[in-house]
């Protein structure tokens, strides 16, 4: 193109009516970013109280909710603005696609768990604090995120349980009611009074105000035994104090029944001779 082509008034007009159309192409690009990024935010601001505002939900899964929104609403936004620049956006949504479903295959695994850990978050099968036995294995939960469980053994160990394996397996929760029954069994020999041990036994746990009157304290003879007459006990206590209960019923009923003159029989064999 000369220099005469160039300041032609139909050269000069076209090149204006570009300028003009690139212009306002730009200035709506830069309108559509700005108003699509606000919207994003508000989007992720209304969502996350939206989701606050559930007691199932806590605020990891507020987060992660409101994330998706305001990065959704992000690609439709830059969508729009490469939209305005002339680029095919329809072959653009199919190659996002494709790329969206190649790293879904290769983080299924990883997908799985954040989708267990959505649940877990929304359901709440247990909670921080909670004592547990998730995929077989017991301990105090610590943490719970999209991702994994945390638990602490009894003896202090780490346990890092992926919520996926959690999630499809069967979860006890021994914290979740407010009270539980705890269960006993008390030998005696044959030659002891059975109602009278059965007596001391009722005394004895009454006295722990840490045990409920109602339920009542639940005595029965459960077995005879090889060696003893077995007496299954059931009180009912708070959650809290299940442990404690249990480890000093123990002792208590021993020494009762050992001031009481009933005695625990050592398990033992008689053998019988036969004669010719």
């Amino acid at each position: 193109m000369n220099v005469e082509e160039f300041v032609n008034p139909e050269t000069m007009a076209v090149l204006a009516e570009r300028a003009i159309a690139a212009g306002t192409n730009l200035v709506l690009a830069i309108l559509i970013l700005i108003i699509g990024f606000t919207v994003a935010g508000m989007v992720k601001g209304g969502v996350r109280k939206a989701v606050g505002r559930s007691r199932r939900m806590d605020a990891t899964l507020a987060g992660f909710f409101s994330s998706i929104a305001y990065y959704a609403v992000i690609a439709v936004v830059l969508i729009a603005v490469l939209a305005r620049f002339g680029v095919q956006t329809a072959s653009l949504v199919a190659a996002l696609g494709a790329v969206t479903l190649a790293i879904g295959l290769a983080m299924q695994g990883t997908l799985s768990n954040i989708a267990a850990g959505v649940m877990i978050i929304a359901f709440r099968p247990y909670s921080v604090g909670d004592w547990v036995e998730v995929a077989g294995v017991s301990g105090s939960v610590k943490d719970v995120n999209l991702f994994t469980t945390e638990l602490a053994t009894a003896d202090n160990k780490k346990i890092i349980i992926p919520n996926g394996q959690a999630w499809g397996n069967i979860i006890t929760n021994y914290s979740s009611n407010p009270t539980r029954r705890v269960d006993f069994t008390f030998s005696i020999d044959y030659s002891d009074d059975i109602d009278k041990a059965m007596d001391v036994i009722k005394s004895t746990l009454g006295a722990d105000a840490r045990i409920h009157k109602d339920p009542e304290i639940f005595t029965a003879v459960a077995a005879h035994g090889s060696s003893s007459v077995d007496i299954v006990t059931r009180v009912w206590v708070d959650t809290g104090d299940y442990w404690g209960v249990h480890f000093d019923a123990m002792k208590s009923v021993k020494e009762a029944f050992d001031k009481n003159g009933i005695s625990i029989p050592y398990p033992h064999q008689v053998n019988v001779e036969k004669k010719d």
